[in-house]
């Protein structure tokens, strides 16, 4: 187990769409481990191969150590509510940055563990936003893609010069 580099925005692995994760052994236990020791050290509560510059479609998220870890292998979304809410999101690899986005509520997805056993979960509020903005990444899709083109330039222009 070991933290690893975080790829920081605008590397254009964070655009790329990962590919599914076939193998269910050694190897996948081992990044799971290093992204779940990466994320704590961002820290954040959500992390996915990406991040890293793996593409492979990896999730571990951590809302808090008493919620405990939860790793999703190959999720998708199935269904998603008409409800929408608003929440604050930023990513690990553009640490500083945040933004409103508005997500569905709720969702009902399907995954795989860590064996390669097939679950269906639901998701609402926090843990919904957070399952959502993950899938994003491993689609290619960085969450600044959700803003307005005005909001997200001006927020791209705030993290550069946090960053000088």
């Amino acid at each position: 187990m070991s933290v690893r580099p975080i790829i920081r925005f605008p590397n254009p692995l964070l655009r790329s769409p990962s590919t599914a994760v076939t193998a269910f052994d050694d190897n996948l236990r081992m990044l799971v481990d290093d992204l779940l020791d990466t994320m704590r050290a961002a820290p954040g509560v959500g992390i996915t191969g990406p991040h890293i510059g793996v593409l492979k479609r990896v999730v571990v998220i951590e809302l808090s150590r008493e919620d405990g870890v939860r790793i999703y292998i190959n999720p998708e979304i199935l269904w998603s509510s008409a409800e929408t809410t608003r929440h604050t999101e930023g990513s690990v690899s553009m640490p500083g940055a945040t933004e409103e986005i508005v997500r569905p509520k709720s969702i009902r997805f399907r995954y795989l563990d860590i064996a390669g056993e097939t679950h269906e979960a639901e998701a609402h509020d926090f843990l919904a936003i957070c399952v959502q903005h993950e899938i994003d990444q491993l689609d290619g899709i960085f969450w600044l893609q959700r803003l307005s083109k005005l909001k997200r330039d001006r927020l791209v222009k705030k993290w550069e010069k946090m960053r000088d």
